[in-house]
């Protein structure tokens, strides 16, 4: 990996998690999550970034809040893309 801001391939992969999860549900519960993030072959850094999600059930504004700070701390926002 280069150093700087750049797009991977991956960008937008988490968001097209959390739209597919939230169709037809108010909240998701991180088993679920996870479970479709290996099903969907998720890149391992955003492994890392869903796996970092304390137990629980999630509305969509708590799990997008959790994930945007995890990348943030990580620094992949620009990289991978926040969700929303």
């Amino acid at each position: 990996m280069r150093l700087g801001s750049f797009q991977a391939e991956e960008f937008g992969d988490l968001q097209r998690l959390v739209d597919g999860m939230f169709v037809g549900r108010e909240t998701v519960d991180r088993l679920d999550l996870v479970v479709q993030a290996e099903i969907l072959d998720l890149a391992p850094d955003l492994m890392e970034i869903v796996g970092l999600l304390p137990p629980g059930t999630y509305d969509r504004r708590r799990l997008c809040d959790q994930l945007n700070s995890a990348l943030a701390a990580h620094g992949w926002g620009s990289t991978y893309g926040t969700v929303e």
